[in-house]
């Protein structure tokens, strides 16, 4: 008997010791600050699977979450979805250039299965049977749906992130502000870390603003490079989908994929041609020698909050010892008038042709109908009803038409861009706000200092924001790059040498 229970005990403790040796040499993997390249490497190394991964992220979020409030639904079949990567990596021994790797989405871009709501009470049980175009692409390079995020309801708001369906979003760094509107779910979550990546929605400063105000990247690119299809409308004459992410590097990577020609959203046609080999071959730390980077005083001297006046000089400051040549002050003739009489509300037109086309509630056809589903929100509902009445617009009797067939867009692009022309520069910079976040609980009334909405909804141009330093409550703040149409080599080059020459990102601490 004693013969047969020896080889027993020294089975288990051999298998004991493995289970030691293996524990010992495959510590817990810290995912915070992680990079689509780093996991990657992670996963040839094999000491990190896609199934490790998105488990990971989901425990961060039933962790910490809670205090901000970002996530309004984890996907449920991330997990599985996650196996078949690794299934795949397994047996091919190729990674997709998105392998892998875990992505937020807002709630207002479509997702199949998941709940799509524009934190709305009126979609809240919608739930898409296909993609928005940009995730079809994302999955189909591999990415992970593992999440929504929460958003200002309709995308109204850019200064706070409070929907019916979920809530108020808190700023990670600091509970006591907001992360900006509408995009602040994910700017939010993609800050503390419970994903690898983002999208987010721009219509005036909706990617923008959040990615400031939570030390990200955020892109807004050329109109017309990226498809909107699939995606819940504010104004569609200037809405834009995006990336919001910790690096260029990780947003460079993600509008590889994104960017092309899509047959349901016809502007995205004049892109072709314009499109380079990759984006990815422009990421470089020595971008910004020799760049002509002009100074736009008319935004950043308007009222700036003294400490984000300091942090944009040092900004400039840190371009020169990179070797950029600052052109400051940049002056764009007329801007003041041009920049008058840009907005039109379309919401109307658009939600329903939007409703019409991709949402099959027969009870939510028109605005009407989304007015009688209700809000929590006394702002939102008196917006509702305001539009309804054909309130809204800076001057009803302008005739609002796409960045490439508008007269007043088109003049306002051509000024500043002759001007660029003249003064050999490669881009325009400006503070991405120059204020401080709004406090929670604000009603807007210190809403200010968002240089987002003055120039690229209405001209169409690129603009993209990188951390340039906190303030003294832990709140980041954010530069802006503005170039031409189409120039997003330029702005990948001027951004990614600042970051790498600067080091301003830095996570929030959450959970203590």
């Amino acid at each position: 008997m004693k013969q047969a229970i020896l080889p027993f005990i020294v089975i288990v403790l051999v298998l004991s010791t493995c289970g030691i040796r293996h524990s010992i040499q495959q510590p817990k993997l810290d995912i915070v600050e992680l990079t689509i390249s780093e996991i990657h490497q992670a996963y040839r190394q094999g000491s990190l699977t896609c199934e490790d991964l998105v488990t990971i992220y989901v425990d961060r979020i039933k962790r910490y979450d809670e205090q901000i409030n970002s996530i309004t639904v984890v996907n449920p079949d991330a997990i599985a979805i996650a196996r078949k990567l690794d299934e795949e990596y397994k047996r091919t021994g190729i990674l997709r250039p998105l392998h892998g790797i875990p992505l937020i989405v807002k709630d207002n871009i479509e997702t199949v299965g998941l709940p799509t709501t524009a934190g709305s009470l009126a979609l809240k049980n919608f739930i898409p049977g296909t993609d928005a175009f940009v995730v079809d692409k994302l999955v189909k390079a591999g990415a992970i749906v593992l999440a929504k995020s929460n958003m200002a309801e309709w995308a109204f708001s850019p200064w706070s992130t409070i929907s019916s369906t979920h809530g108020v979003t808190l700023n990670p760094y600091n509970l006591e502000y907001a992360p900006a509107g509408s995009s602040g779910g994910t700017g939010a979550a993609v800050a503390a870390n419970f994903g690898a990546v983002g999208l987010g929605t721009d219509t005036g400063n909706s990617i923008r603003g959040p990615s400031s105000h939570c030390s990200l990247v955020g892109f807004r690119t050329t109109l017309g490079l990226v498809s909107r299809s699939g995606v819940i409308p504010l104004y569609f004459r200037n809405d834009v989908v995006g990336p919001m992410c910790r690096t260029v590097e990780d947003a460079t990577r993600l509008l590889d994929v994104m960017a092309g020609y899509d047959q349901l959203d016809p502007i995205t046609l004049n892109s072709n041609g314009r499109i380079p080999d990759g984006y990815r071959q422009f990421l470089r730390k020595d971008g910004l020698k020799g760049a002509r980077i002009g100074v736009l005083r008319n935004l950043s001297e308007a009222d700036p909050d003294p400490e984000i006046k300091a942090l944009f000089e040092k900004a400039l400051a840190d371009m020169e010892k990179l070797g950029a040549i600052l052109v400051d002050p940049v002056g764009i003739p007329d801007f003041e008038n041009l920049r008058q009489n840009q907005w039109c509300n379309d919401f109307k037109k658009d939600l329903e042709s939007y409703l019409a086309t991709n949402v099959n509630i027969d009870s939510i056809r028109t605005l009407a109908d989304i007015i009688r589903a209700g809000s929590t929100r006394k702002q939102v509902i008196d917006r509702l009803v305001n539009t309804q009445k054909g309130g809204g617009q800076e001057n009803p009797g302008l005739q609002c038409l796409d960045a490439y067939t508008d007269h007043r867009r088109i003049s306002f692009r051509k000024a500043i861009e002759d001007q660029m022309d003249v003064m050999r520069l490669d881009a325009i910079v400006y503070p991405t706000w120059n204020n401080k976040p709004t406090r929670i609980g604000s009603s807007g009334d210190d809403y200010k200092g968002d240089n987002s909405r003055v120039i690229s909804p209405h001209t169409g141009q690129p603009a993209f924001t990188v951390p340039m330093g906190f303030t003294s409550e832990k709140t980041p703040a954010g530069i802006q790059f503005l170039g031409r149409m189409y120039a997003e080599p330029t702005l990948i080059k001027l951004c990614y040498a600042y970051e790498h020459g600067t080091k301003h990102r830095k996570p929030p601490v959450i959970g203590q």
